[in-house]
């Protein structure tokens, strides 16, 4: 360990410790030690400090034990006339200095100055924790850039932001330098910024730098069920499963120093453009630990290097950038120069399976005016037909197949996407097109992912792209015939004609015990496995997460059991789960992961039960909020009386049919009701309940807000439920 950086961590140490005491100090004396302390809408205390010391952080008193902590792990100075072995120490800084910025970006939420501010995020909620960091456990996001300073320019800025953004990582943003910061620079630049980018500015401070340590530290929590107060699997999940690295761009301070010696004790390396001393041998990290002077060009690829990561970059042929990192921009009205559909221009998206002498792998056929031939602001109409064949492609594939565009397409910096089929939306940005982009590309672009993500199943993908509004109309009929004919199939499906359902086991890593069980009627918990898809990803990836289960004999209809899929339960859970039922939320229901789209909870009182949505952030009538009640129902835990589910499973004829079905449901927030309106509408006229008028009956937020309000409302409204047995 080189005595420069040693000295350098151990001195900012000191300086953020007496930062953290001061700002302490002024949170007691305005706000007393009985206040409550918390990052909003988060439920793991203060994550750093809670994942390695165990210390649950609920009022201010309680960093009081953090501080006895911090005394005892913070070093003394390194003495000028001595040379010691510096790394434990500094390892014992870095801990100490991430305790004490944690401790000061709280009581900023008390104190001030507010964490949120103009583009500064603060702290990332819970909703926020599962939709992205699932994306660091199934490798959508294979790591993540902890950027601290700034670029020499705006140019620069942001050039590596968009090296960071092609290859999937995100990018989490702290600190200044020479009196402006990273984010700065690429809001003046124009670059969006925000979750959706993956462009994240979490503060001007080094010491919002813990945002991005502590949502690594939640992640450890939530995906890796790994126990509080256990530091060492901390580290280790982290080391080996988040794949981060720090980029310093700018003078490195004592604090920066302290900083980063932090965040080596979870591997996370740091790669300077500055030419400080360098920590080459292996160790703590999987390879260097300080690498420096670094030219801004090659910096990315430095540190992916240095970090050991393995990145897979789709080679696109296309004029623009291509990665997921995109699929969040927006493209406004002034900012395109050209859009299709919308309600504006009929446009419509089709994909169809061919024989194979009628495809002609790579074939892009552009039928009418391209995009050069309107004025900015333009539209156009639009069909993009996409026709594959291949030995394993199937009819029922096509649907699968086709919702792909829509990731495909917006994927593609400049391009824009909303919709499917014949209510699509395309809009192409001014600078992709001033880039060279044209119709041609968005065949090229489908060309090639499709090969790149379904190559077991396609042999040849040809594209054609209509712009012609008589083609476009024509065309268009003989797509919603076919439509009309998926629906009436995949509407009519029942579990009972199929005697395979399909497993997922994405989720096992962070929640051992479970296991999906996708049938016809009962999607996968969090809304993205439909049957089809998990029978498309079976012939996709045979060895896969997704694999076939035949249902075997019926054990019990009613609550639907079947005993080849309990004994694929039982293997699969490694023994946890003895049987599963896919119709009952009371007896043996279905286990959860911890990325369901909804949650029920039954409301003993009331004869029935309620729903919420991961985006309803407020209290419940069950008296817990959803990130509550998802610490209890995940996990792959069997809880009778709470499941995890879709928002598609609340409309399938086998929504808890063995208590009764939607009948039980006597609250949903309102925007949930809103969301699944209509086939709930339909689903309840099928049932003789009333429709559109047993909606109404069902109690929300505007009407109840505890299970005694729930109780009378549903009372005075005439529910069904009222009349039921009991469930339990």
């Amino acid at each position: 360990m080189s005595r420069i950086i040693a000295s350098a961590a151990i001195r900012g140490a000191h300086k953020i410790v007496k930062q953290a005491k001061e700002i302490y100090d002024k949170a007691v004396k305005k706000k007393g030690k009985d206040c409550i302390v918390a990052f909003p809408n988060t439920g793991y205390y203060i994550p750093i400090i809670y994942s390695m010391t165990g210390i649950a952080v609920e009022k201010l008193s309680d960093f009081d034990e953090v501080f006895e902590t911090i005394e005892d792990l913070l070093p003394d100075f390194v003495a000028e006339d001595m040379w010691l072995p510096y790394l434990g120490p500094t390892l014992d800084a870095g801990m100490v200095t991430l305790f004490a910025e944690e401790i000061i970006e709280a009581c900023k939420y008390l104190v001030g100055p507010n964490p949120v501010d103009d583009i500064w995020l603060g702290a990332a909620d819970d909703v926020i924790l599962r939709e992205r960091g699932i994306q660091f456990v199934d490798g959508t996001a294979p790591g993540f850039a902890a950027i601290v300073g700034a670029a020499p320019d705006v140019e620069t800025a942001v050039k590596i932001a968009r090296q960071c953004q092609e290859k999937s990582l995100y990018v989490f943003m702290a600190g200044h330098h020479n009196g402006t910061t990273f984010a700065e620079q690429l809001a003046q630049a124009g670059v969006e910024l925000g979750w959706e980018t993956r462009l994240v500015p979490f503060g001007r401070e080094i010491t919002a730098a813990i945002y991005a340590a502590g949502f690594a530290s939640r992640a450890a929590l939530t995906f890796g069920g790994v126990k509080p107060g256990d530091y060492r699997r901390h580290l280790l999940y982290n080391k080996n499963r988040i794949f981060a690295f720090v980029v310093a761009l700018g003078e490195v301070t004592d604090e920066w120093y302290a900083t980063a010696a932090g965040t080596i004790n979870y591997g996370f390396p740091t790669i300077a453009d500055s030419d400080i001393p360098q920590i080459l041998p292996t160790g703590i990290c999987t390879y260097e630990h300080v690498v420096s002077n670094i030219s801004h060009d090659e910096i990315v690829e430095k540190a992916i290097e240095v970090r050991g990561l393995k990145i897979k970059v789709t080679e696109v042929p296309i004029p623009v950038s291509y990665s997921p990192a995109f699929e969040g921009e927006r493209i406004r009205k002034d900012d395109m120069h050209v859009e299709f559909g919308g309600q504006r221009t009929p446009a419509f998206e089709w994909l169809r399976m061919r024989d194979m002498g009628d495809v002609e792998d790579g074939k892009i056929e552009v039928t009418g005016p391209d995009a050069d031939s309107v004025e900015p602001g333009g539209r156009l109409p639009l069909a993009v037909v996409v026709e594959v064949a291949g030995r394993k492609m199937q009819a029922d594939f096509e649907p699968v197949l086709e919702r792909q565009i829509h990731t495909f397409m917006n994927e593609a910096q400049g391009l824009w996407h909303m919709g499917q089929r014949d209510i699509s939306w395309i809009r192409i940005s001014k600078d992709a097109f001033g880039a060279g982009f044209r119709l041609e590309h968005i065949g090229k672009l489908l060309h090639a992912m499709y090969h790149e993500q379904f190559s077991s199943i396609l042999d040849k993908v040809q594209v054609k792209i209509l712009t012609s509004e008589s083609e476009v109309t024509k065309t268009r009929e003989m797509a919603r015939k076919v439509f009309a004919e998926r629906d009436k199939r995949l509407a009519g499906m029942v579990d009972e004609d199929v005697d395979i359902f399909y497993s997922c086991t994405l989720c096992q890593s962070f929640a051992p015990n479970h296991v999906c069980v996708i049938s016809p009627e009962r999607p996968g918990l969090c809304g993205a496995y439909s049957w089809l898809d998990g029978k498309a990803a079976y012939e996709i990836t045979p060895t896969g997460p997704n694999q076939p289960i035949a249902k075997g004999k019926c054990i019990e209809p009613t609550i639907g059991q079947w005993d080849k899929v309990n004994a694929f339960v039982l293997k699969t859970s490694g023994g946890n789960v003895e049987r599963m039922s896919q119709y009952s939320m009371i007896t043996d229901p279905m286990t959860s992961c911890g990325c369901f789209e909804c949650i029920s909870a039954v409301l003993p009182s009331t004869g029935g039960i309620m729903i919420v949505n991961r985006e309803f952030a407020e209290m419940t009538p069950c008296g817990m909020k959803f990130s509550t009640l998802a610490g209890t129902v995940g996990g792959g835990n069997q809880t009778p009386g709470f499941i995890g589910h879709s928002k598609r499973y609340i409309v399938s004829g086998k929504f808890i049919a063995a208590e009764g079905g939607i009948r039980r449901i006597v609250w949903m927030p309102a925007m949930l009701k809103e969301e699944i309106k209509d086939a709930f509408i339909r689903r309840a006229e099928e049932m003789g309940l009333g429709g559109a008028e047993f909606l109404t009956r069902i109690a929300d937020e505007t009407t109840a807000t505890t299970e005694e309000d729930v109780l009378e409302f549903i009372g005075k409204a005439g529910h069904p439920a009222v009349e039921m047995d009991p469930m339990f």
